[in-house]
Formats: C-alpha cells, structure tokens, sequence
C-alpha cells in the first residue's frame, strides 16, 4: 500500500472519528418539544435549550445575591497561578468572572452540555465532561467549585471522593447547592398543595433514576466521609415569591418564583412522562394547579440553600 493511500485513509479516518464526537456532543435530541444534551443523551431530565439557558440564569443571579456579589467563600490569592475547577458549569459564566477575577489563574469548566459562550477569558476553557467518569487530569486542582447540580449527579459520594482525590494539599473545595424541600414557617404550605404533591412525584422520579433533588443537606456527610477537614456549613432559606418583608429576599424570593414559573415544564417533562408514566394532559393539570398554588399570597414557601 503506498503511502498516499495511508494518508488518505487516514484522513477519512480522522474526519469520519471527528464528525462521530461532534454527532455525539451537538446533535441534540427533541423529546417533548424541547431540546436536550446529546453526549451521554438521557442521563439528565433537564433541558439545554435557550429556554432552560434562560432560567439558568437567573438561577444564577439568585446565587449571586445570596452569596452578596462573593464568587466563592474559601481565601484564594489572585495573583497566584492557581488552578480551577468547575463541576456543571452551564453557561459559564462563574468561569468567565472567576477568569477576569484572577488573570493567572488556570481555570477548566467542564459539563454534559456545550451551552458556554465562545469568547472568553484566555485563561478560561471549557470541556464536555462528565463529572462521574473516572477523572484523568494530570495536574490537581487547588480549588474545586460546583454549584445547582440537583438531579445531576447519580454517585455524590463518588464524585466528592474523586475531588479529594485531584486537589492539592491545602486545596479547597466549594459546593453550594440547593435542598429542594419547599416548606413554610407559619404552616400556609401543607402536604396537600399541589406544590407539595409535584414536589414528592419528583423525588419519586429522581429516586427510580438513581439521582436527588435534596442534594444540600448531605453536603458535608459526603465530604466529612471522602476525607474532607475544616468542613463549614452555610444555611441560607431560599423564598418563594415575593412575600418577604425584607427587601433583599422580596427580590430573590421573586426570582425564584419567576425561574420556577418558567422552568416547571422543563424541569417536569422527563420525570413525569418518561420515568413516572404520566400523560402529557395529565402533567399538564398538575402543573396548572401548582401554578395557582404560586400565585396564591397565603401561601409562603422557602427551601434552603
């Protein structure tokens, strides 16, 4: 065989593996009228679509003011070439603050979805990844941050232990997230309200799926048990709606409210139709009554952060 040949063969070789990664990273499935990831398609019920990307978002702005403008709560030197980790990063926008924040920092975002802008920071990349798979970095980390990933990730404990396992002695770790417990102070919210019932279908669909919408309260559980020291717990009560007198939590409380008004059939189709078996008219009764349960002002929910 000549040596043109070779090269021509594997020329198609490498286009042919090419476009099969880029089939399986961008050709994104439509199920239910909504786009989903392709890489590792069906292994998380929310969407990536520009309507999910949206409501992520404001997500984003609720941790914001939650965390008061602070990107993280752990000492990290700026002008250290410290190297960074963040675990579901979405729309990359921790990544592109934390890249203009620390310019000699080396910081990775990686996730399931290729939802990151193209420009940003130089010192900013971003991978498709999956945080469960085996980790082959060949350098540790010094500081790993993860944010929102309820429902996301099926072995915590695992995932907690490969983080140990890729920081530097004294590295740090950061993990805020929410407990998706809606609850309320004064009783206006009882296990009847239609917000409670889709609230436990939910955690109904998550356990079949191997996965949990209450992430928050086992935080430090799993990282006391992966070998974490010095662990500090940070509670915060997450309203829903703007019923607070406080002026600060009307805003978030109405962020939240408006992110799940939004987000409630893309955070539901998948569990409820696929996993728990519902029609599409009978999800969409569910979701009627749990809206006029949001629109109600008696009713007074929070979960926490």
């Amino acid at each position: 065989m000549t040596p043109d040949t070779n090269e021509a063969i594997a020329e198609i070789w490498q286009t042919e593996t090419t476009e099969t990664i880029r089939s399986s990273i961008f050709d994104y499935p439509i199920e239910h009228g909504r786009q989903y990831h392709a890489y590792k398609a069906g292994s998380y019920h929310r969407p990536n679509d520009e309507e999910e990307l949206t409501r992520i978002d404001l997500v984003t702005v609720i941790f914001n003011l939650v965390n008061k403008g602070k990107m993280h709560h752990v000492p990290l030197n700026p002008s250290s070439n410290l190297r960074i980790l963040d675990i579901g990063t979405g729309t990359g926008s921790w990544c592109i603050e934390m890249g203009d924040a620390y310019p000699a920092a080396d910081i990775t975002g990686i996730d399931l979805s290729a939802s990151m802008p193209e420009l940003v920071p130089p010192n900013v990349q971003f991978e498709i990844d999956d945080a469960e798979d085996p980790w082959t970095y060949d350098q540790p980390f010094d500081f790993i941050h993860s944010r929102y990933m309820l429902g996301a990730i099926r072995n915590w404990p695992g995932m907690v232990r490969q983080c140990f396992d890729n920081l530097t002695p004294g590295g740090y770790i950061e993990l805020q997230d929410f407990d998706l417990d809606y609850y309320s102070v004064d009783g206006s919210l009882t296990p009847d309200h239609a917000l409670k019932r889709w609230l436990t279908a939910s955690y109904a669909a998550e356990e079949i799926t191997g996965r949990t919408l209450r992430p928050g309260r086992q935080l430090e559980g799993w990282l006391k048990a992966a070998g974490f020291v010095n662990v500090q717990v940070i509670r915060t009560p997450i309203p829903l709606g703007p019923w607070p007198k406080d002026e600060r939590q009307k805003r978030i409380g109405l962020l939240n409210w408006t992110q799940l008004w939004e987000g409630l059939p893309g955070l539901s189709l998948r569990l409820f139709i696929d996993v728990l078996g519902y029609t599409r008219e009978e999800l969409e009764i569910l979701l009627m009554e749990v809206r006029k349960d949001m629109q109600s002002p008696s009713i007074h929910p929070m979960f926490d952060l």
